[in-house]
Formats: structure tokens, C-alpha cells, sequence
């Protein structure tokens, strides 16, 4: 029973150097990202053109269907 006491301590210790180790790194700015921000621009570019191509498909989508609607309007008027 004195060894599982020994072995929670252990690892309670080791937690806590964990715990520490990377309280400190965060706060000394380990984890702080410098470099996307400035590359971020250079591919900014590339998202518009994705979601103008993602626009430019739906409006084709769209006027597909407003063509057929107003044909099928035209046949039945016509008839």
C-alpha cells in the first residue's frame, strides 16, 4: 500500500513540473505565432478568388433555374 502512495506522490510531482514548465513557456511567449500574420497577406489573395469562384457558380446555379422557370411559364402561356 506505501508503494501506490509513493507512486501518486511521484506523479503528482511530475504533473505539477509539467504544469510549471508550460505556465512558463506561455507566458514567455513560446507559443506567440510571428510568422502567419506576415505571410498571411501574401494568401489573402487566393481566399477571395475562392469565394468569388463560389459566388460566380451559385449565380450560374440560380440563372439556370430563373431560365427554366420562365420557360416553363412561357410553354404554358403559350398554350
Amino acid at each position: 500500500m506505501s508503494v501506490v502512495v509513493v507512486l501518486i506522490g511521484a506523479s503528482l510531482l511530475v504533473a505539477s513540473g509539467f504544469l510549471i514548465a508550460y505556465l512558463w513557456a506561455v507566458k514567455s511567449g513560446q507559443y506567440d505565432d510571428k510568422y502567419t500574420p506576415s505571410v498571411r497577406i501574401l494568401f489573402e489573395n487566393q481566399k477571395t478568388e475562392f469565394k468569388n469562384k463560389k459566388a460566380n457558380d451559385l449565380n450560374k446555379k440560380m440563372e439556370k433555374e430563373n431560365r427554366k422557370e420562365e420557360e416553363k411559364k412561357n410553354i404554358h402561356s403559350n398554350s
